[in-house]
């Protein structure tokens, strides 16, 4: 039978009333940090091959590379880098039944925020 009520029905009132929470943000983040990567390692792969056609073609894509804008998207790509793969430590330790609780899952989100800060200034600072 057809559902004669279809449009009448409110919608559910989920996203006016929930709380975001620091482990539904970092799984956003770690999403969005996996999509990111792509764009750096597209930007890699570019420079690689810009090294591979010729000087005058390197020089051009490595200017842009090494500008100020391409050491900001550098930057953020280690720091999405690092923040991904603290990620995954965490969904590891997850994924042995450990740290499931709400105290010990909030300690590793901020674990992962700020080491993943931590280990990007330590990249930059060893480069």
């Amino acid at each position: 039978m057809a559902d004669v009520n279809r449009g009448n029905r409110p919608l559910s009132p989920h996203l006016t009333i929930y709380r975001p929470q620091l482990n539904s943000i970092t799984s956003i983040f770690i999403r969005i940090t996996g999509n990111a990567m792509l764009v750096s390692a597209i930007l890699v792969v570019w420079w690689m091959m810009a090294a591979a056609s010729g000087p005058e073609y390197f020089d051009t894509i490595d200017g842009l590379i090494t500008s100020v804008l391409g050491d900001l998207v550098m930057t953020l790509s280690v720091l999405g880098l690092w923040y991904h793969a603290l990620g995954g430590v965490r969904h590891l330790i997850w994924d042995s039944g450990h740290g499931l609780d709400v105290k010990t899952s909030d300690r590793m989100g901020w674990g992962m925020i700020i080491g993943s800060v931590a280990l990007t200034f330590l990249t930059l600072i060893a480069i």
